[in-house]
Parts: C-alpha cells; sequence; structure tokens
C-alpha cells in the first residue's frame, strides 16, 4: 500500500471537504469527473468540499473513485484522540510536523 501526506489541521476537527478537494486537484481530476464517477450533481461536488463532515456511504464512493482511503484520517483521529497535538510519523520515520497519510486503495 502507498502512503500519500495530505495536508490537515490536526489541532481542530477534522474538515473532510477541503481533503476531498485537495486531493482531486492533487490528481489533477476536474469537479465534472468526480461528479459523472459518483453519479450526482457537479453543483453537489462544491457543496462537498466545504463540508465538515460526509455521509459514509458518499465517503465510501469518493474514496473509491480517487483510490484514497479517506476514512483512515478518521481512523487515526480516533486512535490519537487524547494527544493534544498530533503529529503522525512520515514516510522517512520521523515526524510530520502537519498531515495525515492516506492509504492508496488501489
Amino acid at each position: 500500500m502507498v502512503k500519500k501526506e495530505v495536508s490537515a489541521s490536526t489541532g481542530s476537527p477534522l474538515s473532510i471537504g477541503p481533503l476531498i478537494e485537495a486531493e482531486l486537484r492533487r490528481q489533477e481530476r476536474s469537479v465534472t469527473w468526480l461528479s459523472r464517477k459518483i453519479h450526482c450533481d457537479r453543483r453537489n461536488i462544491y457543496d462537498i468540499f466545504h463540508r465538515d463532515s460526509i455521509d459514509s456511504t458518499l465517503l465510501f464512493k469518493i474514496s473509491s473513485v480517487l483510490g484514497v482511503d479517506f476514512f483512515s484520517l478518521y481512523s487515526y483521529r480516533l486512535k490519537h484522540a487524547d494527544t493534544q497535538q498530533i503529529t503522525p510519523p512520515n514516510s522517512d520515520g520521523g515526524r510530520a510536523s502537519v498531515g495525515l497519510a492516506l492509504c492508496v486503495v488501489r
């Protein structure tokens, strides 16, 4: 499994919408492309980008289409809920100051 770093504010509640938008942009995909893949209106995609939370079925669809496990962000937060400042390990074994690792699910 390949890990990717996605920037996220670790001191505040997880806002999933901007992370989805960042991944879509990183893959150089369009909003229209994503809307077709998950069978919804493109205006709904822009709405998703502004959401703090998302329905698990919709998140599963988006994760599958983008090939990224967005659920891992929530799992990481849950495992480290007692930590004031979350600094997950980065790929070289050191600590990342900001960011959470996402697993590619391809």
